[in-house]
């Protein structure tokens, strides 16, 4: 599905002062800090059907949009049932003292209609205190009605960037591992959602054990590692067309934890020969292998620096599992982990500022983050197994697995904010494990 955004001529304005989140004589803005933040209050009433076709649609849309809003924890929203002022025609002038009345900081409004299976929405954000609109002015979103959700999702995508500065997230989606069946059975396949857990769709069959999915930097190919063959091998999938295909290595060598580089080109992996574990990376098209280390220890969970020009990953080779940065070409590795328990599984953000890892120590796994010289360790989560962390597109946000002890324990999928506040499940139809985040879609 394609969706054309297209401006719409609607006044643009600044935003004015509100509450203690929010800028004093500037625009609307949640200032996000490491500390407790009160959530912004918003309203957002049902979008108006312009066409009767749209009627449920329009509803399903702004209760999309608020779920995006509120599932971030720094927006709280105004029930419909405190609502004062009804918004019946998009084009009305809004009533901000009303909005006023119940504490509502931000009021996004909208209209939804539908012509055969083409869809428009339309919609506003307002400073309600400053009776203003806000900045950037109206949106318009064209597109299929099959593409509903991604539409609402752009909406709240557009709100969430102006009120809090941080770049989009909602509009991305999730590969994973799907987990089924006791944990001395358990069934694995390869399945791709939206981000919150919609539209799941299943990507393999659950006949042999996959592992460790990874977009390309394009969103439209993913990596990961299957034992189909008896033993690791990484498989490269087309997720539009469902095609894929052996990343090409010599017979009976054991090749896994794969990444893409930022110009997705390359692919930088684990490959076992001879008992010692070492990085290699290839062209994506089966090109040269180049041998980046080759010390008598396992090297593995390599992840490229956004501009592609070095390398974090995981080795033991000082005695425990710790965290190491090396050029992108291989070389000298620094160590780049201190602290006490073992490290592993390093993934540099996005922004490049910050990587995430997980830390085991006294016997609880965490998550955590840490500068990419190793500097201001934060621990985000405890438990008894939190693992694998993936970056949100804006870097903002980070996805993990999550299982549960005894014999019925279940692995799970878990967000939560790089500040460590908002923990929260991630829902799928079964159990979930090695997530891996998209790239905003286009």
């Amino acid at each position: 599905m394609r969706i054309f955004l297209t401006g719409v001529l609607l006044a643009a304005a600044v935003f004015a002062p509100a509450a203690s989140a929010v800028a004093q004589n500037g625009p609307l803005r949640i200032e996000i800090t490491d500390g407790v933040i009160e959530p912004l209050p918003y309203a957002v009433p049902s979008f108006i059907a312009e066409t009767a076709s749209a009627s449920e649609m329009s509803a399903q849309i702004s209760r999309v949009i608020a779920s995006d809003l509120s599932g971030t924890g720094l927006f709280r929203e105004i029930p419909a049932s405190a609502h004062i002022s009804k918004v019946t025609d998009f084009n009305a002038t809004v009533q901000f003292a009303d909005w006023k009345a119940v504490n509502a900081q931000a009021l996004i409004t909208g209209a939804v209609s539908v012509n055969g299976n083409r869809l428009t929405v339309r919609f506003r954000g307002y400073d309600v205190f400053a009776d203003k609109e806000l900045d950037g002015g109206g949106l318009q979103f064209t597109g299929t009605t099959e593409g509903w959700r991604r539409m609402a999702h752009k909406v709240a995508d557009t709100i969430y960037s102006r009120i809090t500065g941080e770049g989009a997230y909602f509009d991305s989606r999730v590969v994973y591992v799907s987990e089924n069946g006791p944990k001395n059975d358990r069934r694995k396949r390869l399945a791709i959602m939206d981000y919150d857990g919609a539209n799941v769709q299943f990507l393999t069959n659950s006949a042999s054990i996959v592992l460790a999915p990874r977009f390309s930097p394009s969103g439209d190919r993913v990596l990961y590692t299957s034992y189909e063959s008896g033993f690791p091998q990484i498989h490269v999938m087309d997720i539009g067309k469902v095609q894929r295909r052996v990343l090409s290595t010599d017979d009976g060598i054991m090749s896994f934890a794969p990444r893409f580089s930022p110009d997705g080109r390359t692919v930088v992996f684990s490959q076992s020969q001879g008992g010692n574990t070492d990085l290699f990376t290839m062209d994506i098209n089966g090109g040269r292998l180049t041998r980046l280390t080759s010390a008598p220890s396992i090297e593995t969970a390599p992840s490229f620096s956004p501009d592609g020009s070095q390398i974090v990953f995981e080795s033991d080779r000082s005695g425990s599992q710790q965290l190491y940065v090396m050029a992108a070409t291989g070389g000298d590795a620094r160590r780049i982990s201190h602290g006490k328990g073992r490290y592993g599984t390093p993934v540099w953000s996005p922004r490049g500022d910050l990587l995430a890892f997980t830390k085991q120590n006294k016997g609880r796994f965490h998550i955590g983050v840490m500068r990419t010289d190793g500097s201001e360790e934060r621990l985000l989560t405890a438990s008894f197994l939190d693992e694998g962390p993936t970056w949100s597109p804006n870097g903002r946000v980070i996805m993990f697995t999550r299982e549960t002890q005894g014999a019925n324990g279940r692995a799970l999928l878990y967000s939560v904010d790089i500040s460590g506040r908002n923990l929260r499940p991630v829902r799928t139809p079964d159990g979930g494990s090695d997530p891996a985040w998209s790239p905003l879609q286009n």
